[in-house]
């Protein structure tokens, strides 16, 4: 039987003795982020530009832009050529953040709208969640959250009935559901997290401007006050390279799905 070649790699092709060369560029372009010399936001030069700048072909840049790419240091826009971006901060669960107070910490400007808001009947899970009666009226929004301007994540909320007067008054671009609740008396101190990667939706993709089917990651929550009363049932799903969560596998537990 006749043997087969492999299909040559045209980035890992072009390499001389050593690393190819895709990898060696980019490690001096992630030198440069770290550095400053290519700051956070700066639109990196063409790759007809990078490719006479290292003497390689376009081939071996795009290899190495996407290498950068996968580790969240730089992100191709339509029409807007590839951009240094913040790197994502991890969030554990030793503490209750909220996305402003996460985004916050990390030095990020936080933002958000709410797309579309319901009021409707608990679902039977909502109401053993939330302890409430079978079809019991209750308020739900979706949110459309972002980092620098720039959409990272869907929020999907259903909050108790005994909120419902309090939710309904938020405004559209309300920047912390967290801190107006606060301002209300009422603290959100606690929460459980259940994460997961799933496919966009439709509307994921219309909301997050991603394509139906992207990888994005879902956090399921479940929060709570300080006395232990159920607050939100909620849905985030965050697009790929925007988030990382940190968890001590001691307090870990794996469910199978």
């Amino acid at each position: 039987m006749p043997r087969t070649s492999p299909i040559p790699d045209p980035a890992a092709a072009d390499s001389d003795a050593g690393a190819p060369r895709y990898a060696r560029v980019a490690a001096d372009l992630r030198r440069r982020i770290a550095e400053g010399d290519l700051a956070v936001g700066t639109r990196l030069p063409s790759e007809a530009s990078l490719a006479a700048e290292y003497g390689v072909t376009r081939s071996v840049v795009r290899a190495a832009l996407a290498q950068l790419a996968r580790q969240s240091l730089v992100v191709s826009r339509p029409r807007g050529g590839w951009t240094v971006q913040p790197r994502h901060r991890t969030q554990g669960f030793d503490r209750m953040l909220s996305f402003a107070q996460w985004a916050a910490d990390g030095g990020r400007v936080p933002g958000g709208t709410i797309a579309s808001r319901q009021l409707r009947t608990a679902t039977a899970r909502e109401a053993g969640l939330l302890g409430i009666r079978w079809q019991e009226p209750l308020v739900s929004f979706t949110r459309v959250r972002t980092l620098d301007g720039r959409r990272v994540m869907v929020e999907r909320s259903t909050w108790a009935p005994w909120l419902t007067p309090v939710i309904q008054t938020l405004p559209d671009d309300v920047a912390s559901t967290t801190e107006a609740l606060a301002a209300e008396g009422i603290h959100i101190t606690s929460g459980s997290h259940r994460i997961e990667a799933v496919a966009a939706s439709s509307e994921d993709a219309a909301l997050l401007g991603v394509r139906r089917s992207s990888p994005l990651l879902q956090v399921t929550r479940v929060t709570t006050t300080r006395e232990g009363r159920v607050v939100e049932l909620g849905l985030d799903r965050y697009i790929s390279g925007a988030i990382a969560f940190e968890v001590t596998a001691g307090g870990s537990q794996r469910t199978l799905v």
